[in-house]
């Protein structure tokens, strides 16, 4: 099969793939659209099972970030680049510096950032070869923090503030006592736990790895459970906060929560699901909306006259937009992400 009749293909600009054989780089990088302006999106690294595999999801990820700019209204396009390989096991300098110059290859079309198993560090590394590298220089941190250049701190206090409406909207209520489970205890997850636990919700976590899991359990009171539990969980809230197409035809009929608002990218294994989810009562937050903060974040660190504080208030917006789109889809009685797509359409399309 040709990218052109990939199903994830979407009138693509763009898409590279490249192959170092001095470090053992294997990369894609895909642009979706650049009518808003040039495409960021995040470098991702995982073992996945094969080059199909990568192919899919970095062109169902190119796609969210051009929604998710558009979402944002911020003057940008979506791409998105995957590194396959294992991020604990295969990175080094000279292996991100092969990135970087497979970056550089697209002549400023594509500015990457950080994701799921790149680090500050590892763009700083690209940066030797490239330029178009956004997230290595930081002035502003929208939890307090000192600011590195990781915007895990803006995605994750965006989702918050996403969930914090949608139960205020769905349940009518504040945080206090709602159970929330967590998949995925990384850089976003345990922030929005934090945060979570502060307002006095309920917590419930699981991942793959056990080092989040552990500082969950121990500072924030959180119960564990088994990853394949995590969805099916009697809770008032599902946030997925790990990799993609987690709702999917098998784990769906299981769900019993009333909320799904989370980080992760792509939540939804194929669109249509988002009609099942209204179907069945359930209110699903759409992805692209409630984790923008990320790229709002990297917006400001690049405007000298920004703050905190106008970062904060950038992304505290992410409430207004998703109860733009629930009242929307009431009125329609429509799925959200159908409502969030055309909205986003309209904005980019030219």
């Amino acid at each position: 099969m040709s990218v052109f009749e990939h199903p994830e293909f979407d009138a693509h600009e763009h898409v590279a793939f490249y192959s170092d054989p001095v470090t053992g780089l294997k990369a894609i990088i895909a642009i979706h659209n650049t009518n808003l302006g040039p495409s960021l999106g995040g470098c991702r690294m995982w073992p996945y099972l094969n080059s199909s595999e990568a192919l899919t999801d970095v062109l169902r990820l190119s796609k969210g970030m051009t929604y998710k700019a558009a979402m944002a209204n911020l003057q940008q396009g979506g791409g998105k680049a995957v590194i396959i390989g294992d991020p604990r096991k295969q990175k080094n300098e000279a292996f991100m510096q092969a990135m970087g110059r497979f970056v550089e290859s697209l002549s400023g079309k594509y500015i990457t950032a950080e994701d799921s198993g790149i680090t500050v560090d590892d763009l700083k590394a690209v940066a030797t070869q490239t330029s178009h590298v956004a997230g290595t220089f930081a002035q502003y941190n929208a939890l307090g923090e000192a600011p590195t250049g990781n915007p895990a701190p803006s995605t994750a206090y965006g989702v918050f503030v996403g969930l914090k409406q949608t139960v205020k909207h769905v349940l009518g209520s504040d945080l206090k006592g709602v159970k929330v489970a967590i998949q995925g205890m990384g850089h976003v997850g345990f922030r929005l736990a934090k945060q979570l636990h502060a307002e006095g919700a309920e917590l419930y976590v699981a991942d793959i790895f056990p080092e989040g899991l552990a500082r969950a359990q121990e500072e924030l009171g959180a119960t564990v459970v088994a990853p394949e539990e995590i969805l099916t969980l009697a809770v008032d809230v599902i946030a997925p906060c790990a990799m993609g197409s987690s709702i999917n035809d098998e784990s769906l009929p299981d769900i019993r929560a009333k909320i799904i608002a989370g980080a992760a990218n792509n939540q939804l294994a194929r669109e249509e699901l988002g009609s099942v989810l209204h179907q069945k009562g359930i209110v699903y937050a759409p992805d692209y909306v409630i984790n923008v903060g990320g790229i709002i974040d990297i917006y400001h660190q690049k405007q000298n006259d920004s703050s905190d504080t106008a970062m904060r208030e950038h992304i505290a917006k992410i409430g207004d937009t998703l109860c733009e789109i629930y009242e929307r889809a009431e009125a329609e009685n429509t799925a959200t992400n159908l409502v969030a797509n055309r909205i986003a359409e309209e904005r980019f399309a030219k």
